[in-house]
């Protein structure tokens, strides 16, 4: 030992002393240390003590050459909307701030201490904790929050399952009872109640002082150990081996402290710490539905692909090759919906329909679902929003697309899912009583249209053509002679005129209202190389001025019609025309819809749902697009707003109006635009020629 002594001498012996006072340091590990923010402004502070959490906002130099002006006010305008409140996150109608959010850096904190060496003597100080501050993009959630509030505005539930929800609401009543011990435990390990904890605990504001701030200094001074010659500073009596493991205590005897809030959600670290089927478990209970390939990027590399499909096989099953945790792992036994409280096993054998219908088909509709599983509306949403999206007039779609991969590489594991399915789907035709038959597949319908060459449908029309040519030959030779026997007969007494409906043959199809008119329109025009022929009848399409000047006048006083309702107007006004007033000639379909586009209006191609029961002619909507008047651009807005909403809310269209023809539109505008255009019909908007209602056509706006 003496040789040891001598090789390695004692230079200086240094005094350390130990202070405790609650001490969090901030690190900021998104940005080096030599771009401190020492120098920029911070405008806020604020922190929640019991749960460590710090928050502060910083100014952002708006006028520096790396910002973009134009992104900032876009972002400032997704966030607070064009309305300016006091609750705005930002008042300046530009993101002119950034708010930093604290994490804990780790979750024991018993072997860090803050050091100072001061005039020859070491000062620790324990931390309490150590906080990273990152960016928080809670405005991004704020935004994404509006613009669905907008969509639900614009839509107002608009898919074909929900219209029998909004008349008629299924109340539930149940009555509480006494909850288990075991229930109680979980509920208050959830993450939203942890997320409720963390919400109710009271931000504390603090003044944010500067490294040259007097009182930064003054906080300092507590870092070094005021009262070092008290007789409180005794030297240290442990042997140099209960020195060390007070040092380096053992690591087993290593306790992790759970932190509060949204912490406690286990990060990739943790879970790697734990048994593969367990991490398989909690990967798939947390994220409900993924593919096999996801999975397997989230584990850790060099994870075994056959054990990993041994683990999922016992926590989920196969649809459409993805794979969707099974329904007793959400919803395990003792536990009842938190929505309606209905048991856990009725929730499974529901879901288990829901998935069971998903093997077969890409799309649901929420009602036929919801008629058989006889499930609350609020459950039976939540169980479809776990594995599908809901699409505008298609019902519900499953989440993710089929993973025909993965099924040609495992066929084993496709055939003996493909056989669980088969007996589940007995078990449910007994709970439910149902047969596999009553369920046809959609898929082909909607999912795989058959595309059909131009080539290949002039063929086919010409067939069809060429079959019904004699038929439609003797019936125009009996109707020409008897309209002559009756002008024979009637002398100078014509009958009535009326609109011809225009016979159809079998390869003619009604107008699509999803485009413009087929007759070489343009924009609603037609064009120079527009056929001016019948090619049914023969008769040309003259335009007579007596014509014109009906349309004209029409459509002047209702501004938006159908062409149903025209032809009833039409015969109305002949009608009432003096016996033997026929200046008309012969007016057909076709003749009267090209005279209304001539007459400064154009077709309103309004997105009917496929439920609606109007007829053809009902869902050819009309709309007076020029008048000479100023207020044709408030008509040609609405009208542009119809052509992509089937019902609209009356502050859509205000917000329109004034995003498109400014400040200047008052509320006066947009009562006479509602009054001459639309009407309002159950609270909400609805096209021209809605069936539920046969007042005459226009469009309908809800009124707020």
């Amino acid at each position: 030992m003496a040789s040891g002594d001598d090789d390695d001498p004692i230079i200086q012996e240094v005094d350390v002393n130990i202070h405790c006072f609650e001490h969090f340091p901030l690190q900021y590990p998104v940005r080096p240390a030599s771009m401190s923010y020492e120098n920029v402004t911070h405008l806020a502070a604020r922190i929640k003590p019991k749960q460590q959490k710090v928050e502060l906002e910083v100014a952002m130099d708006t006028m520096s050459p790396n910002y973009c002006g134009s992104k900032g006010e876009q972002i400032a305008l997704n966030v607070d909307g064009t309305s300016s409140e006091d609750s705005n996150v930002y008042s300046t109608k530009m993101m002119d701030k950034q708010t930093f959010s604290s994490i804990q850096a780790t979750t024991n904190t018993s072997r860090y201490a803050a050091a100072v060496f001061h005039k020859g003597e070491l000062h620790l100080t324990p931390l309490q904790g150590i906080l990273q501050m990152r960016p928080s993009f809670t405005y991004l959630d704020k935004a994404d929050t509006k613009h669905r509030e907008r969509e639900a505005a614009n839509e107002a539930g608009d898919s074909s399952q929900d219209e029998a929800e909004e008349d008629v609401k299924q109340i539930t009543v149940r009555f509480s009872r006494p909850e288990s011990e075991q229930a109680r435990q979980r509920r208050i390990q959830s993450y939203e109640f942890l997320q409720k904890k963390q919400a109710e605990e009271p931000w504390v504001h603090l003044h944010y002082h500067g490294v040259k701030d007097g009182r930064s200094e003054h906080e300092r001074q507590y870092l070094y150990c005021q009262a070092m010659d008290t007789a409180e500073n005794t030297e240290l009596v442990k042997t140099p081996r209960e020195y060390l493991s007070m040092l380096m205590p053992p690591l087993a005897e290593e306790k992790v402290a759970k932190p509060m809030g949204p912490s406690n959600v286990l990060s990739m670290a943790q879970l790697r710490t734990l048994p593969l089927g367990e991490q398989v478990k909690m990967l798939m209970k947390n994220v409900k539905v993924m593919p096999f390939a996801n999975l397997m990027g989230l584990l850790a590399s060099g994870t075994d692909s056959t054990a990993v499909l041994r683990c999922i096989q016992q926590v989920a099953l196969l649809v459409q090759g993805n794979w969707v945790v099974k329904s007793d792992v959400l919803y395990p036994k003792n536990t009842c919906s938190s929505h309606s409280g209905v048991p856990a096993e009725v929730l499974c054998r529901g879901r288990d329909f829901v998935m069971w219908r998903f093997t077969s088909e890409r799309t649901l509709m929420r009602k036929e679902v919801a008629a058989i599983i006889k499930l609350p509306p609020e459950d039976v949403k939540d169980l479809l929003e776990q594995m599908s999206v809901p699409r505008l007039n298609r019902g519900w779609e499953f989440l993710l697309p089929t993973d025909h991969d993965f099924v040609r590489k495992h066929p084993d594991v496709a055939q003996r899912q493909h056989m669980l399915w088969l007996g589940i789907q007995s078990k449910l035709e007994k709970v439910f009583n149902f047969s596999k038959d009553d369920f046809v597949p959609k898929k082909d319908a909607q999912m795989e249209p058959v595309h059909i060459s131009g080539d290949q449908r002039l063929k086919t029309a010409k067939e069809n053509a060429r079959e019904n040519q004699s038929a439609m030959q003797r019936e125009l030779d009996a109707r020409r002679l008897k309209a002559s026997r009756n002008t024979a007969s009637s002398g100078e007494s014509a009958a009535p005129l009326q609109v011809k409906q225009e016979p159809m043959s079998d390869s003619e199809e009604p107008m699509d209202t999803s485009g413009p008119l087929t007759n070489g329109s343009l924009n609603g025009y037609p064009n120079s190389t527009s056929p001016a022929s019948d090619p049914h009848n023969g008769h040309t399409h003259a335009f007579t001025p007596e014509l014109q000047d009906f349309v004209r006048s029409t459509f002047r006083k209702h501004y938006v019609l159908c062409l149903s309702e025209v032809k009833r107007l039409f015969n109305l006004h002949l009608a009432s025309l003096p016996t033997g007033h026929s200046v008309y000639g012969h007016v057909t379909d076709r003749m009267l819809q090209e005279t209304i586009l001539q007459s400064q209006c154009r077709q309103i191609l309004v997105p009917f749902p496929p439920q609606s029961n109007a007829a053809a002619d009902e869902q050819k909507v009309f709309g007076l697009w020029e008048s000479g008047e100023t207020f044709d651009k408030h008509r040609q807005v609405l009208f542009e707003i119809f052509m992509k909403n089937y019902r609209v809310r009356r502050n859509v269209i205000q917000t329109r109006l004034t995003q498109e023809l400014g400040d200047a539109v008052t509320k006066t505008d947009v009562d006479r635009l509602l009054k001459e255009c639309c009407m309002s019909l159950g609270g909400m908007c609805r096209s021209a020629a809605d069936p539920v209602n046969h007042t005459p056509p226009s469009l309908r706006v809800q009124r707020e």
